[in-house]
């Protein structure tokens, strides 16, 4: 290619992988709806047709657009342009999609109104490719066809007539049954139990959407709480990522700091068996704690109180610090990122400048290697020179070659008639002794054999044996053990029954105990929050710390830095 052909298709092959994403939108369409028969190896062929025409039609041309366009299959080239210049396609749902990508105002004022402005000249390349395509007489290319020569290969003798083995008549096999060609019934059966299975499942889908649990309607309910603990602690909001970093060390004081303050009302929620027993015997821990904290009272021991109280005050003292610390390395963060951008622009002042010494240093490497071309292709030249004048003199010793090669091959034959000769004869003498051998085994099958053997279910085997018995005998045992197996499993369906009822009675106990206790929980809630409440009307939000300013400073600093170096670039 030359330089401008070379130009335009490193043009097109950039815009392509460039602007995918719009020409995927087109080209995907087309396939659905006009091009389900199309091959999907001419995608490309496509994706280059629809980025010529949106992109480089008005630097082509329609003289050149034409020219291309004819220079390709004549069908798929009017059933594509046909598609793609459709103005309600480009108006409606060719222009949504391309807004998804790019701003709408730009797509209209670049893409789609020059698409319809070319339609109409388009349209009348479309007509004459279609006017083509009904005057088109299908012209069969005709091929110079290969002229087969005949070998020069030495005339084989006649072969003897081998003679022929005495053919063996097989008896008559009996027919197959028909049961062979027929399904089996237990395919049916499985069929007919899947069947069902299947409707069960459709059921007892319908019921569970019907009977949805309560419980899932309360979900919304979570983000608020998360963002009530939040706003009380009066925790910024640059600093709410970096919170699940130091999760395990301040959650359980959120918690209950929240908690107490915030009255949660009851909210009815299905428990199971082992949720009831679970919470009842989490109850029944916290009565016997509080029974022994009372007696230690009573025997004189210490209120803890006060202790609880300092510890509080002391856990908040280190969220706090911990908080501040979090803000400072966000804030260290934010610097590091300022000093790298600056040292990266730094660097591309550097590699502009190795860039240019690059191109000289290709541009002198390109004129020693053409001068190295030249020089190769003319000791090509000569060593082609030299390999004509070796053929000819390896044309001569080829024909005493193939002369050799000839006399060779008919000693061999003459030795390979005398080997055949001898295998024929040995093996119509072991044909002959199997034959015999088959027609004695034969005789000896159609002899009659007796197999009958009557059968008395009333007596014994015979063997000696303590335990043997007769069939009769085996089946009144058997009849015997099913009737015990019965009556062992009514008796413990009865037993199932009573303790299935023993443990109902004690889940509603446990509900009752369950109940009670919540409510004493609650009332205790509602005057610990009045209480907080009150001491909570006179806090204030602390100052910031003095690193996190000193930090914040430096920032504002590297950035207007940053902002002079960018504008000098």
């Amino acid at each position: 290619l030359n330089v401008t052909e070379e130009k335009f298709v490193l043009d097109t092959l950039a815009g392509c992988i460039e602007y995918k994403s719009l020409l995927d939108v087109v080209v995907n369409a087309f396939f659905v709806r006009d091009g389900r028969y199309c091959l999907t190896s001419e995608r490309n062929l496509y994706a280059v047709i629809c980025y010529l025409a949106t992109f480089q039609l008005e630097e082509l041309g329609l003289q050149h657009f034409s020219r291309i366009v004819k220079s390709l299959d004549t069908a798929k080239m009017q059933k594509f342009l046909r598609f793609f210049f459709n103005a309600l396609y480009l108006n409606t749902w060719i222009k949504d999609e391309w807004s998804r990508i790019y701003d709408s105002p730009y797509v209209k004022e670049n893409w789609i109104d020059p698409l319809l402005r070319w339609q109409p000249k388009v349209q009348q390349l479309i007509e004459q490719l279609t006017d083509k395509l009904s005057n088109r007489t299908t012209t069969v290319k005709t091929s110079t066809v290969t002229q087969p020569k005949e070998f020069n290969l030495t005339v084989p003798k006649p072969r003897a007539i081998p003679i022929p083995v005495p053919i063996p008549v097989m008896e008559k096999r009996p027919p197959v049954p028909p049961s062979t060609y027929k399904p089996p019934k237990e395919k049916k059966q499985l069929e007919e139990i899947k069947t069902k299975n299947h409707q069960k499942a459709e059921d007892l889908l319908v019921k569970a959407n019907a009977n949805q649990f309560r419980c899932a309607t309360v979900k919304s309910e979570k983000g608020e709480v998360c963002y009530k603990i939040f706003y009380y602690l009066k925790i910024p909001q640059e600093l709410v990522p970096f919170l699940p970093q130091y999760l395990d060390v301040v959650w359980k004081l959120l918690l209950r700091q929240y908690f107490e303050e915030l009255q949660i009302d009851n909210i009815p929620i299905k428990l199971n068996a082992a949720a009831i027993l679970r919470e009842g015997a989490l109850y029944q821990r916290k009565m016997e704690q509080e029974l022994k904290r009372i007696e230690n009272l009573v025997q004189g021991a210490g209120d803890p109180s006060e202790f609880l109280e300092w510890q509080k005050q002391m856990r908040g003292r280190d969220l706090e610090e911990q908080l501040a610390e979090i803000e400072c390395r966000r804030l260290q963060g934010k610097l590091s990122h300022e000093e790298a951008v600056l040292a990266h622009q730094n660097v591309i002042q550097e590699n502009k400048k190795k860039a240019d010494l690059m191109r000289e240093e290709k541009a002198e490497l390109m004129h020693q290697y053409a001068e190295k071309c030249l020089q190769e292709q003319k000791e090509m030249r000569e060593l082609v020179e030299q390999v004509v004048e070796g053929h000819k003199n390896a044309k001569q010793a080829k024909i005493k070659l193939q002369k050799y090669k000839q006399q060779i091959v008919q000693e061999v034959c003459e030795e390979n008639r005398e080997l055949l000769r001898q295998a024929l004869e040995e093996e119509e003498e072991k044909l002959r002794k199997r034959y015999e051998l088959i027609q004695q085994i034969r005789a000896i099958e159609s002899l009659p054999i007796l197999r009958q053997k009557y059968v008395d279910l009333t007596e014994t085997g015979g063997h000696g044996l303590i335990c043997e018995m007769s069939i009769v005998e085996l089946r009144e045992r058997l009849a015997l053990l099913r009737e015990a197996q019965k009556a062992a499993e009514e008796e413990k369906r009865d037993q199932i029954i009573h303790e299935k009822q023993a443990k109902e009675q004690l889940l509603l106990d446990k509900l009752d105990q369950i109940s009670v206790f919540r409510e004493e929980l609650g009332r205790a809630a509602a005057l610990k929050q009045e209480e907080k409440k009150r001491k909570s009307q006179s806090g204030e939000r602390p100052v910031k710390d003095e690193r996190v300013l000193n930090l914040q400073k430096k920032i504002a600093e590297k950035t207007m830095e940053r902002k002079k170096q960018a504008g000098l670039l």
